[in-house]
């Protein structure tokens, strides 16, 4: 790595810069990518952070589920930010930084970098030049029909078409991949962790569609019928367009992007309205997402039995996530993780997202708790789940403070829909147990979920400052926890969906595996909690029971 950022300070006179700005997205703006400079230049392998090379000093920015991985991996090299500090960061001054305008949005180096500092565009990723990423270019993209998606392309165009008469507009830009795929039902290979469809379209207001995409990845789709080949663009062709207005997402058009299109066009910054047409599933997307929810729930079940009541032998955190996807693998509708699995043991678990490697890993031992969160692509669905679990008597405080962490996860559940409406006021009612106590945790307490596409997926979320009203057929986490440097990590994760029956909305579990009863202080529940621990617990078990054995069946019901 310090070989990495000396061969990429040599590039600095070069370009006539005082610095590198490296950021976790890649071109598409994707959480989970393969392609992952920030890991080359700075040894960092969370889902989000932002490095700053300069000449003699570097400076890695992460939030708070990274603190303790970011100084693990990245400490000895990068000073250690916490994100907000980006916003018109000052840590410097007067300098000309370099980035690659394919990995930024104007918005970002407006809200970043250019009240201290100057900004240059550089068209050749500089570490792209040190390090060369191997990417299969030919994964087909694959159609899905509406029997599984529940609504058609043309349905979803006519949204789009009113989008645009209503905002007196020619043209949509859709610039982040898993809105392509919604629009028009399709998916990819593109992602280490989704079936993302690496592509751009453009949406006329006539309902006219323009794929720029790789072409081999759409021979299927075009033998398919699904498109035709002059519904492939290339990216320069913009300018052959007929119109006047485009309205790109401030969030996504990378500056080359927008760039390119106010050459011919005038621009209206705006979000993209598929975050929100997507972010409400229809009833065929929640029964899907029911179903899969079912299979991965007798899956861990499966897991959850072995590692309490069957495993003699001592195991290390990477045998437990390599059996854990044994289990998901029996069923024949899984696919591959839709993110890589969280399994720590003892302090490991306080590392909110811990990746036990082969060579660098813990034995679980009986006297430490073990948090494990981990969650599969299925046709079709997407799920996520933690679990915390001890495998002997604990002490009173991490009984009391997992207890705390469940009532919080039980008041998510249990919220009120038309009282706390957003995701603000919901994030309150989790965390309240744990700050009586002045505890707390440093990330957000759900995020949305896509339906058979990404694990994390806005707009709606619960958070300190998410204020997106929450609607029927949204899909959210709820997942309070709590850590303890250096000694252990709690979350207890459930998915849940807005359901709406007799006029009222309310939050329906998705998520069916039982959750730590060992763990829990009974004195510190209310009857009203006790009740809907039995009655999730019942849920559960007349869910799943019949893909158990009956040893599992038999322990699973002695939970209820």
């Amino acid at each position: 790595m310090i070989n990495k950022i000396k061969i990429l300070r040599n590039k600095f006179r070069q370009h006539n810069i005082d610095g590198y700005v490296v950021p976790k997205n890649d071109e598409y703006f994707t959480e989970y990518s393969k392609v992952n400079r920030l890991k080359v230049i700075s040894n960092f392998s969370g889902s989000a952070g932002l490095a700053i090379i300069l000449k003699n000093k570097n400076y890695l920015f992460t939030d708070g589920r990274y603190t303790i991985q970011s100084q693990i991996e990245s400490g000895k090299n990068f000073k250690i930010i916490g994100t907000e500090k980006l916003i018109n960061c000052n840590l410097f001054k007067n300098l000309t930084l370099g980035i690659d305008p394919n990995l930024f949005t104007y918005k970002q180096i407006k809200k970043f970098f250019l009240k201290f500092n100057k900004i240059k565009f550089i068209n050749k990723n500089l570490i792209d030049q040190i390090e060369k990423f191997k990417i299969n270019g030919r994964n087909p993209f694959f159609h899905l029909d509406t029997n599984i998606v529940g609504e058609s392309k043309n349905s979803k165009l006519n949204k789009i078409s009113k989008y645009l008469k209503k905002n007196k507009s020619d043209y949509l830009f859709i610039s982040a991949p898993e809105n392509v795929a919604w629009t028009l039902n399709i998916r990819g290979k593109d992602g280490p962790n989704t079936p993302m469809p690496n592509s751009r379209l453009i949406v006329s207001k006539a309902k006219k569609i323009y794929l720029m995409a790789n072409k081999i990845k759409c021979k299927k789709l075009i033998s398919q019928k699904i498109l035709k080949s002059n519904q492939i663009m290339d990216i320069k062709e913009i300018s052959k367009l007929k119109g006047n207005s485009f309205i790109i997402d401030e969030n996504t058009c990378s500056i080359y992007f927008e760039n390119l299109i106010k050459l011919k066009f005038k621009i209206k910054k705006k979000e993209d309205p598929i975050y929100y047409f997507k972010s409400t599933k229809n009833k065929t997307e929640i029964n899907h997402m029911i179903k899969s929810h079912v299979f991965d729930g007798a899956a861990l079940t499966k897991f959850l039995y072995w590692i309490k009541n069957t495993n003699k032998k001592p195991i290390t955190e990477v045998q437990a996530q390599n059996k854990l996807e044994r289990f998901r693998k029996q069923n024949g509708n899984y696919l591959y993780p839709s993110f890589d699995t969280i399994a720590g043991t003892g302090k490991n678990g306080a590392i909110v997202h811990y990746r036990a490697k082969p060579d660098n890993c813990k034995i679980i031992k009986k006297k430490d708790i073990f948090l494990c969160d981990s969650g599969g692509q299925y046709k079709y669905g997407t799920t996520d789940v933690t679990r915390t679990l001890c495998f002997s008597k604990q002490s009173q405080n991490i009984k009391n403070t997992f207890t705390k962490v469940l009532k919080g996860h039980i008041a998510v559940a249990t919220s009120d829909l038309k009282k706390n409406n957003i995701g603000k006021k919901i994030d309150i009612r989790a965390r309240k147990f744990l700050k009586k106590s002045n505890l707390d945790y440093a990330h957000g307490t759900g995020h949305g979920v896509g339906f058979f596409l990404n694990v994390h997926e806005g707009p709606q979320s619960i958070s300190k400052i998410n204020k997106v009203k929450i609607r029927e057929g949204m899909i959210l986490s709820n997942e309070p926890g709590f850590y303890k440097k250096n000694k252990f990590g709690i979350r207890i994760e459930n998915l849940v969906y807005v359901k709406k029956q007799n006029k009222k909305l309310f939050f329906e579990n998705l998520t069916m595996a039982p959750i730590e009863k060992d763990l829990i202080n009974y004195n510190l529940l209310t009857n009203f909690e006790k009740n809907y621990l039995f009655k999730y617990h019942l849920n559960v078990y007349s869910k799943i029971s019949k893909y158990l054995n009956s040893n599992e069946k038999k322990w699973l019901a002695s939970l209820i």
